[in-house]
This record gives C-alpha cells, sequence and structure tokens, in this order.
C-alpha cells in the first residue's frame, strides 16, 4: 500500500509537531534543520510550536491539534511540558505517537533520543581535573522537574567524587541555559573569597556569559581561570578564547528523534515498546582550558 492511500485510510494529516523551548537558541537551529530535513524527505510537514510552557495550558492547545487530526505525532524537545498531561492527551484522542529528545527524562516510558548528558559532563569535568586544576565550578540549569536533578549537575559530582575533590559552598551556581544567566554567574564567582581556577558550564551560552563578565573585571581566560561549556554551538570556535566543550550531535538527535517518530506513525503496530537511543557527546579541545601551572593546584 503506497502511503498516500495509508494517509487517507488512516485519516492521517500527515504532520507532526515538533515543540522547542527557544527557537532562538542556537542550538536548536541545527536541530530543527535535521527535523525539517527528514519530514520533507519522507513527505510530512512539520509544525513548529514555540516556548509552550510558558502557556498557562499548552496541553489544551496540543489537545486541539491531535483531536482535530491536524497532527499525527510530536517530537518534544521542550523539557518544561509535563509528559503526564501528554499522556491524558493520548488517552482521549486514542494515539499519541511521541518521542521526547530534553536534557532530563522524566519518564521511562516515553520514546527518546537523548545524548549521555550524566557522561558526558563527567568527561568534561575530568578533562579540568588531568589539567591540574582541583578547585572547579559548575554552572548548571535547575531541574524543570522538582524530582530529578540535572544529568549534567550529577555528572560534575561524579567526577568531583570519583577525584576526592570537594565541591566548596557556592561552586555550584544555578542558571537557566541563557547567556544573562552566564553574566549572572560570573558576578557569583567574582563575590566569592576563594575563586575557582576552572568552571565547567552546563552550556555555550552561560560560559561565554560568564566568560564575558570575567574579562570585564580583568580575569583572563584561559590565564586566570579555564572553561569548559557543552553544545559545541556555532559561536563556540570563534569566541575568543575559543571554547573548548562537548559536542553534542545535534544533526543525529533532530534527524533520528524524527525517524522514529516517522517510523512509529507509519508502524502498523501499535503496542511498540518504548524505543530509546543514546548519542555520545565529544570533548572539543579548544583556547578555554588549560593546565594549571605548577604550584596553583589549591587544596584537594
Amino acid at each position: 500500500m503506497n502511503q498516500a492511500a495509508r494517509s487517507l485510510r488512516l485519516k492521517a494529516a500527515r504532520t507532526i509537531v515538533i515543540a522547542f523551548p527557544d527557537i532562538g537558541n542556537p542550538y536548536y537551529s541545527t536541530v530543527l534543520d535535521a527535523v525539517v530535513h527528514e519530514t520533507s524527505s519522507r513527505g510530512y510537514g512539520a509544525l513548529v510550536a514555540n516556548r509552550l510552557g510558558e502557556d498557562p495550558n499548552p496541553t489544551r492547545w496540543l489537545r486541539d491539534y491531535f483531536l482535530s487530526s491536524r497532527a499525527d505525532g510530536m517530537v518534544l524537545f521542550d523539557g518544561s511540558l509535563d509528559t503526564n498531561e501528554l499522556y491524558g492527551l493520548r488517552s482521549q484522542s486514542g494515539r499519541l505517537p511521541l518521542v521526547v529528545s530534553v536534557d532530563e527524562l522524566s519518564d521511562d516510558r516515553l520514546h527518546s533520543v537523548v545524548t549521555d548528558n550524566r557522561a558526558a559532563a563527567a568527561r568534561a569535568t575530568r578533562y579540568l581535573i588531568d589539567l591540574g586544576h582541583r578547585r572547579i565550578a559548575h554552572i548548571h540549569s535547575v531541574s524543570r522537574h522538582k524530582a530529578l536533578t540535572s544529568e549534567r549537575l550529577r555528572g560534575f559530582f561524579d567526577a568531583m567524587r570519583e577525584a576526592s575533590l570537594d565541591v566548596p559552598p557556592g561552586y555550584v551556581i544555578n542558571g537557566d541555559f541563557t547567556v544573562e544567566s552566564g553574566e549572572a554567574a560570573g558576578h557569583a564567582i567574582l563575590a566569592l573569597t576563594e575563586r575557582p581556577t576552572a568552571v565547567f558550564a552546563a552550556n555555550d551560552e552561560m560560559a561565554i556569559g560568564m566568560l564575558t563578565v570575567l574579562r570585564r573585571a580583568g580575569i583572563e581566560c584561559p590565564r586566570d581561570i579555564s572553561v569548559v561549556g557543552f553544545d559545541d554551538i556555532s559561536v563556540a570556535s570563534r569566541y575568543v578564547p575559543s571554547l573548548t566543550t562537548m559536542r553534542q550531535p545535534r544533526d543525529e538527535i533532530g534527524r533520528l528523534a524524527t525517524k522514529t517518530l516517522l517510523d512509529i506513525l507509519e508502524s502498523e503496530d501499535q503496542q511498540i515498546e518504548p524505543v530509546r537511543i543514546v548519542l555520545r557527546s565529544e570533548l572539543v579541545v579548544r583556547e578555554s582550558a588549560t593546565a594549571l601551572p605548577c604550584g596553583q593546584a589549591g587544596r584537594r
């Protein structure tokens, strides 16, 4: 049976919803390109929903689409949406094919395409430790799920604990993945009595925001402080100094998350076991992190 005939039989819209937390974030531009390429190559359209988490009732908006058959499924990149409510949508409409690709997966019943956030964060922190740093701070994004701890924060603590290193008060700084929260973190570091010699930031934008503030205060990277980010957004290689970071395979994230959803939509099997794909992030070494001079390692 060809796809057109099958779509007619199933009354399918051949459109999927792609939910992003902030399409203006450079991380998501590459993901979106991959999503659109995959959908168009298979004869589907993509409806981009941005910042649904800011809606007082985003589930109602989604209900309208799925119950009116204007969309067949969803790829969720927005971790602020409550997946329990989305299960409610599924029971009302009969079926809600859903693939999740977020930093923190709160429900293992979901189909998911994710990166190795915890292990990657541990590798990033371990890299700084191997360079001789002992006073290492972390800028993390507070979990959107009260019951969860950020996977990247977990990875940071894993590496510090493995190396028997303390994390002093004030060395874990809250952020929200924005440049502005990175700037706030920079001010928090300046206020510390004993500043870290290195910082692992949970994304590149926060790392860049922090470095901007520190530079204005006369603290140079990597001379005075080493920094590792996360994501490898396009500006990371162009920033001065170029940013050492954990590169997420954004093309693969977008392509595989979309492919997984479309495969589910086109399957005759209504009881597909949860698909879980974990992609490995890569450490990209540039200029922002360097070995600590002998004698400056600080207390273990």
